[in-house]
């Protein structure tokens, strides 16, 4: 098949690239540079520019592109989130729209999107969206495929939690404080915590590609949702590390502002979706995708 991947330069971009090549797949990589390789080519998501011959024949688009959340949210700098996620998709969308064979459009999105804190309540993909700054950001981002969705192409955004790997930067920083023997869980550890494995996430959107019952908003998460209290247990097992020191919400909450809420906020998401569609996660887990995340 021949992909083109949106955001190949980041974690996710690269390891996703990596695995799809590795299975004898086209890739096309949409970069906003001068192009160094032939499988580059260059695009101005900004400006809605994009070359149609890039994607002539493609039969998978995929957007993983989008401004780094894990850094303070001033106002200058939630623009910059908002308006990274719409361009990309606006423009990857409006270009598919204009194809005569539709591809398939795979958007990254976020588990965040259902809201700061829904405590117990079990989240599918019927359910509904949040408030709060993330909540707005996935519905406008979302919503940019839609000149995509009405073209023909089959749509699929992927709310996707924690994605669990030794390489990744998000769970450096997060198993950080357990390796220096410091760690323990986060605000009061009763929240629901998100996470996969980056194999699960590999696996998933391979599913979402090539299974054509796929679309939609498709949670990316473990099957048997794990509280942040059982997954620092477990993250300090797997590092032979105590989990001694908690970090309490209002700390997180004066260090990282309204980025804290996506650390003790608890969403108790459920990958529905991907399960009804015959998808079987390889690390169902929190033990066994940490053991993952630390084996590769």
């Amino acid at each position: 098949m021949k992909y083109v991947l949106a955001g190949s330069s980041g974690f996710l971009g690269k390891s996703l690239a990596s695995d799809l090549t590795a299975d004898g797949h086209e890739v096309v990589r949409l970069v906003r540079r001068a192009p160094s390789r032939p499988d580059e080519v260059r695009w101005d998501p900004a400006q809605g520019q994009l070359d149609l011959a890039a994607l002539e024949d493609a039969d998978v688009l995929v957007n993983l592109a989008g401004a780094n959340i894990g850094r303070p949210w001033t106002p200058t700098y939630k623009k910059t989130i908002r308006e990274s996620r719409v361009s990309t998709n606006s423009t990857l969308a409006a270009a598919a729209a204009q194809l005569e064979r539709p591809p398939v459009f795979i958007t990254q999105s976020g588990i965040g999107g259902y809201g700061k804190d829904r405590g117990d309540q079990i989240l599918t993909e019927d359910s509904s969206l949040g408030e709060g700054f993330l909540s707005d950001v996935v519905r406008v981002w979302e919503g940019a495929a839609d000149a995509a969705r009405e073209a023909g192409s089959r749509v699929v955004a992927m709310r996707t939690g924690f994605v669990l790997d030794r390489s990744a930067p998000s769970f450096q920083l997060l198993s950080l404080p357990f390796r220096l023997g410091v760690g323990g869980c986060l605000g009061s550890g009763k929240q629901y915590f998100p996470v996969v494995s980056l194999t699960d996430w590999l696996r998933a959107v391979r599913h979402a590609a090539e299974n054509d019952k796929v679309s939609g908003p498709v949670n990316v998460a473990l099957p048997t949702p794990v509280t942040n209290r059982q997954f620092t247990h477990d993250l300090a097992a797997a590092l032979h590390r105590p989990a001694l020191i908690p970090i309490p919400s209002f700390v997180l909450k004066t260090v990282l502002g309204e980025f804290a809420w996506e650390l003790i906020g608890s969403n108790r998401a459920l990958p529905s979706k991907l399960l009804d569609t015959g998808f079987t996660f390889s690390h169902p887990t929190s033990e066994s995708a940490l053991a993952s995340a630390f084996d590769r």
